[in-house]
């Protein structure tokens, strides 16, 4: 690891899907009224940012708008960016999202990031009734027309920052070398991705010193993983396999087998699925510069919860991702 990836100041977030498993179902109205009392205290401890997630159809009651919660959480803190990671573009409208992100970005005050994607499941496409092809040079025209309707004369209310910061949640040495051709901001901590990110913004004629990386890391934080392991496990076990599922429907692949969690905390970081990290908030902390290298990344972000944890272990976690991994990482 080089001398400045060692020095790297990275800021540390927080990640919600507000997934309610059927197995221990809980009162909706009330996961969502916690999950705002955690972004208050997360806000309280220092989170730099929070982000939220949209899939449809989910059997766990996946967070379906995001941009909406989005709005919860900017009125209920102060400080901390609020973040999209990601919104389905296709899906979308682009004056819808150009005004709710606006909105978001006022109510805020200027702390929206607007991280968006193409998505990937057949029957998120099939319940808006859109066709899933072309879903990358879609997501890649909606990244033009938003910077149009956030300029003079487009939607209002005018967004506080001008323009927002788009983030495109792309995957692969294509997907980054996209959007270094765009100009935005790639949503992707691996160090891997920054060489085609770099190229892409060379050839797109944008200076690669502005790039900004940044992005999800699977991990769990604990001062006693002896004794948190066996409470944390099975909701590992849980989330992966819920997203190996749900990947599949609509294709013709039959169902994945179930995850070992165990296999999971051992791996490196080759993909969102293929791994997550278990462990003290020095351990995390190396693994993450571990993962971004040399790269511009400038802020990562942790699940808040897991697979519908209880909340104790949630506040837990929260407090432990911002009070001890964070300053390991600034």
């Amino acid at each position: 690891m080089t001398g400045e990836a060692k020095s790297k100041s990275i800021d540390v977030g927080l990640y919600f899907d507000l997934r309610n498993p059927p197995e221990n179902h809980r009162s909706s109205s009330r996961l969502h009224s916690f999950t705002l009392e955690m972004c208050e205290e997360a806000d309280r401890l220092g989170a730099s940012s929070l982000w939220f997630s949209e899939h449809h159809l989910f059997d766990d009651a996946y967070l379906s708008q995001p941009l909406t919660f989005a709005a919860a959480a900017a009125a209920r803190t102060r400080r901390a960016r609020i973040g999209t990671a990601i919104l389905i573009a296709p899906l979308h409208s682009p004056v819808e999202v150009a005004e709710q992100a606006a909105l978001v970005d006022v109510i805020s005050g200027g702390r929206l990031d607007l991280g968006i994607g193409a998505g990937y499941r057949k029957p998120e496409y099939d319940l808006y009734d859109v066709s899933d092809q072309r879903r990358y040079g879609r997501t890649d025209d909606m990244v033009v027309r938003l910077h149009d309707l956030w300029s003079e004369g487009g939607v209002t209310p005018r967004s506080v920052q001008n323009p927002i910061p788009v983030w495109l949640g792309y995957h692969g040495p294509q997907g980054a070398r996209r959007a270094g051709r765009l100009g935005v901001n790639l949503l992707s901590p691996h160090s891997e991705s920054w060489q085609p990110y770099r190229e892409g913004l060379i050839e797109g004629g944008h200076d690669p010193n502005r790039a900004r990386m940044g992005g999800g890391i699977q991990a769990w934080v604990t001062d006693d993983p002896e004794r948190d392991w066996p409470l944390v496990a099975p909701h590992i076990g849980y989330q992966v396999d819920s997203y190996r599922r749900h990947m599949v429907q609509g294709a013709t692949a039959p169902p994945p087998a179930p995850v070992d969690p165990e296999k999971l905390i051992a791996r490196e970081a080759r993909g969102p699925l293929s791994y997550f990290w278990f462990g003290t908030p020095e351990q995390i902390a190396d693994r993450i510069r571990g993962c971004v290298g040399d790269a511009p990344v400038s802020t990562v972000y942790l699940w808040a919860s897991v697979g519908g944890m209880p909340e104790e272990l949630v506040a837990e976690h929260v407090e432990t991702v911002c009070t001890r991994l964070a300053p390991l990482l600034r």
